[in-house]
């Protein structure tokens, strides 16, 4: 879909206004992530900065609905046939940003369960690292789409791969430590909401590398990026 998905942000494109509301939704949710992360990894929030990400919540959302009704006027009227398989597409790709957005509320959400600090120790310097895996993944991911990238987004893909099995191995690390209950809860929380923030947007870089039937499984453990099986 790598040349579908451009044409999309082509300007003169009939779709362009789709792709302008899709951009806007990426810059939305990475802003979430990055403002969920400083509240994760602080341990503190104010009402402001709550109601900030509440907010970007909302603006993602009316923008997934805005773009959907513009996909619904576009293919209603005549002649706009060709234009299915990038309407399609970004029917997919806004739901992916718009989870993006809820997951990175949830994170933001966990100090409620446990504004404890969180231990100097390996545990949290891998969360840490899936922290900093995330955040750079919204800009890669902006340069492969316009730099026409497949063997960055496979490369990073990959990463990805790798970045879900550390979460699932950190899980039992986590159960099997001498947590109390409110650090467990917010450790377990944390690697999961950083997992599936990651794993939607491989699924938004699966769009570079794979057929519009295929989106979203990347995760499939074969080498050729590709396959018929999704993780949980």
């Amino acid at each position: 879909m790598l040349r579908e998905l451009l044409s999309i942000f082509r300007p003169g494109n009939p779709l362009q206004a789709m792709a302008d509301n899709f951009a806007k939704m990426i810059d939305l949710t990475h802003e979430q992530t990055v403002k969920a992360g400083e509240i994760y990894f602080s341990r503190t929030t104010s009402p402001e900065s709550r109601s900030e990400i509440r907010r970007m919540d909302v603006e993602v959302n009316k923008l997934e609905r805005k773009i959907r009704k513009q996909v619904i006027q576009r293919l209603s009227l005549r002649g706009t046939t060709q234009q299915v398989p990038y309407s399609l597409l970004l029917m997919s790709l806004v739901k992916d940003v718009e989870r993006i957005g809820d997951y990175a509320k949830n994170l933001s959400e966990v100090v409620d369960f446990s504004s404890d600090p969180l231990p100097d120790d390996e545990i949290t310097a891998e969360l840490h690292e899936f922290r900093k895996f995330v955040e750079t993944a919204f800009g890669s991911t902006a340069e492969i789409f316009s730099a026409s990238d497949r063997e960055g987004a496979i490369e990073l893909i990959t990463a990805g791969r790798g970045l879900a099995q550390r979460s699932d191995a950190l899980l039992s690390r986590i159960a099997r430590s001498d947590y109390n209950a409110s650090l467990t809860t917010s450790a377990i929380l944390g690697t999961r909401y950083y997992k599936r923030i990651g794993a939607h947007l491989l699924n938004i870089l699966s769009s570079v590398v794979m057929p519009l039937h295929k989106l979203d499984y990347y995760d499939e453990s074969s080498t050729d990026i590709g396959g018929s099986s999704r993780s949980a």
